[in-house]
């Protein structure tokens, strides 16, 4: 009990340190602290484990569809060998536990990168410290650079070298400048070279590649830049890019979206016919919606008015096998099947709420694999059942607190979309702390 306490005290202390930060930098003072003031502490395991939190990516293995990948916007990276039945934490020991994005090279699915710091844009999205190469299938990383650019939109692997990777470098939302555009490397992240560069006030969303020739992307970007006091979602800058030489020079391709300034745009390439680019986008005046290119983005147009947040959302995906099939990633789950004339609410009357990533089976269009907020979900039902795993210990806490119980103390938190919860910060009970 006297340890558990102290560990609290000496915490407190650093994040009372911490605080004080910006005083004392402009005072001169050195700082109380370091890295080597908690690296004797060790954290232990309290819980909850009533659900599971947010989801920001999900990665499956295209030979073994029982290895997943799952990326956690607070929680760290998540991997599991058996389909779900247990996952074990592999990015504990790096430099950022909030993660953005997972993508595994196609020619070599142990080559595994990872993009940190969430790509959304809320006030409570947490920062990054660049993208991460595993070469062992996720045993260990390597940090590969992007420090600054603190979100990641995604990751682009080359379909069949696994040295040539695009980056979607969001940038900072709270300031400007840090590293933005679009990064491209061609020796596995050894050297990095941006491609494309809007403004220090403009990052790159996501990043897009045509599934037939890998020399044609489409980049979406998007201005945007949170204060204390507001938040700035869109502006001139935020349009699509196209690229026809492997990301070495872009155009812009706007012929067709809105004229007046734009938020974010989601991206995505119909796997079954790369002709057909769709675009979902945050607008004003009656132009927000799904907007559809038939011609490689050349020429867009509307086809309904359906969109979502660029805070959370403003993500689509494309049916692997039917290129007029949308998914698009909102508070409910929704999908079309008319090239984004309508959508309907997809299967949202048994699960969590609060979409954020989808993954779906090529080999089966019915079987997906759901993030959200409240964890991750598994249809093979095209979302008439699903299977909840809950046993993903990533729940998000915006706030936590302490009473002064005996003999053991308990530890409240209020949570992203998980209501509030407290516990005993140990036990006497054989079996552990346990839910109810």
């Amino acid at each position: 009990m006297k340890k558990s306490l102290t560990c609290l005290l000496v915490l407190a202390t650093i994040f009372n340190a911490t605080s004080q930060k910006k005083t004392d930098k402009k005072e001169g003072a050195k700082l109380p602290y370091d890295a080597s003031t908690v690296s004797s502490l060790s954290f232990r395991m309290v819980g909850p484990a009533l659900t599971s939190g947010r989801v920001a990516d999900i990665a499956v293995h295209p030979k073994n569809k029982d290895k997943w990948f799952v990326a956690a916007a607070s929680g760290g990276l998540w991997y599991t060998t058996n389909h779900g039945i247990t996952f074990s934490p592999i990015f504990d020991n790096y430099g950022s536990y909030s993660i953005a994005c997972v993508e595994l090279a196609p020619s070599n699915p142990n080559t595994v990168w990872v993009g940190t710091g969430e790509n959304n844009n809320q006030r409570s999205v947490a920062y990054g410290d660049g993208v991460y190469k595993s070469l062992d299938g996720g045993k260990s990383f390597v940090n590969m650079g992007l420090k600054t650019s603190e979100h990641i939109g995604n990751i682009i692997i080359h379909p069949t070298d696994e040295n040539t990777v695009w980056v979607a470098a969001y940038g900072p939302l709270w300031s400007s400048g840090g590293e933005r555009g679009v990064y491209k490397t061609t020796d596995g992240g050894k050297t990095w070279e941006r491609t494309l560069f809007v403004s220090e006030e403009t990052g790159i969303a996501e990043i897009a590649i045509d599934p037939e020739n890998p020399m044609v992307l489409y980049a979406s970007a998007h201005q945007r830049r949170r204060h204390e006091w507001t938040y700035i979602g869109g502006g001139p800058e935020s349009t699509l890019y196209k690229s026809t030489d492997g990301g070495k020079t872009w155009r812009e391709i706007s012929a067709g979206l809105p004229k007046q300034d734009m938020g974010r745009v989601g991206i995505a390439v119909a796997p079954s016919d790369p002709n057909f680019v769709y675009a979902i986008v945050e607008a004003r005046y009656g132009k927000a919606g799904v907007y559809l290119s038939t011609n490689k983005g050349e020429s867009w147009s509307m086809q309904g008015d359906f969109n979502t947040s660029g805070n959370y959302y403003q993500e689509i995906m494309i049916d692997p096998l039917n290129k007029k099939k949308v998914f698009a990633m909102d508070t409910y789950l929704h999908h079309s099947e008319d090239a984004g004339k309508t959508f309907v609410m997809t299967g949202e009357s048994n699960k969590h709420v609060d979409n954020h990533a989808i993954w779906i089976d090529p080999d089966n269009t019915d079987h997906w694999i759901v993030g959200c907020d409240g964890g991750v979900y598994e249809t093979y039902t095209h979302a008439k059942e699903w299977k909840y795993y809950s046993n993903l210990p990533i729940i998000q806490f915006y706030k936590v607190t302490t009473d002064n119980a005996t003999p053991f103390y308990n530890i409240y938190g209020g949570t992203q979309d998980n209501n509030s919860m407290g516990g005993p910060a140990a036990t006497t009970n054989v079996a552990g702390i346990l839910n109810s």
